[in-house]
């Protein structure tokens, strides 16, 4: 998103907005996914829950989102569920010591300043 472009308010309107920003019709998308334009409309109006996550990927696919946008889909998509993003439950559920760290960050309270600093430094590691 460039800096004139102020951030979707929901996982509807993120959807409408990138998928109007490729010039694909509401019908055509619909019909891509396998859904019906209203079920799709409805999603893109926020009266209706974003599809699962099989489906995020495919809608990411379509749309060519690079990772930036893929992981606002998907924190988008968990907020209107009132749930963790979607691509995130398998992850953390096979994996015990990051139920751990999620419970020792929420214990003390850990802040944006904290989460940013270590997400920088397990990016360190990678490269």
């Amino acid at each position: 998103m460039n800096a004139n472009t102020t951030a979707p308010a929901n996982f509807g309107e993120f959807l409408q907005r990138k998928r109007e920003e490729k010039q694909i019709t509401l019908r055509k998308m619909a019909e891509q996914l396998g859904f019906s334009a209203p079920f799709l409309s409805d999603v893109e109006k926020d009266r209706r829950n974003p599809p699962e996550l099989a489906k995020l990927e495919q809608i990411a696919e379509i749309l060519g989102l690079d990772d930036n946008d893929k992981q606002t889909m998907y924190n988008l998509a968990g907020k209107k569920r009132d749930s963790v993003a979607p691509d995130l439950p398998d992850y953390i559920m096979k994996r015990d010591y990051v139920a751990a760290a999620l419970r020792t960050a929420r214990d003390l309270d850990a802040g944006e300043e904290e989460w940013l600093r270590f997400v920088e430094e397990l990016k360190q590691r990678k490269g």
